[in-house]
């Protein structure tokens, strides 16, 4: 049987299916889906910083300087390094988010 935590994106709506041990980005782009912006995947570029709505989370290794530690008391993290324990929910706010609606 397997186990899938189920993270819904507050904004977007959109719910993915997170296999055990793996991040929520990799999640993401497994199921074709795109409501968190992808940079570098290592955790280096802050592109996919997103905010714990609700959930536990594990935590891999950040760049501080993309997700201080005051931000990670705040629940922000990067999806890349960012592992659902169960079902939770995020939402999207890295600098690519911020930037999209002056784009349109």
């Amino acid at each position: 049987m397997s186990w899938l935590h189920r993270v819904r994106e507050r904004v977007s709506g959109e719910v993915l299916e997170v296999r055990p041990g793996e991040s929520l980005l990799c999640a993401m782009e497994r199921q074709g889906k795109g409501c968190i912006p992808v940079g570098c995947r290592g955790g280096g570029c802050g592109v996919c910083k997103v905010r714990v709505v609700s959930g536990r989370f594990d935590f891999g290794a950040m760049s501080c300087r993309h997700v201080s530690a005051d931000e990670r008391g705040r629940g922000l993290a990067l999806a890349c390094r960012l592992f659902p324990l169960g079902d939770s929910e995020v939402q999207a706010c890295g600098e690519a988010v911020r930037a999209a609606p002056e784009q349109q």
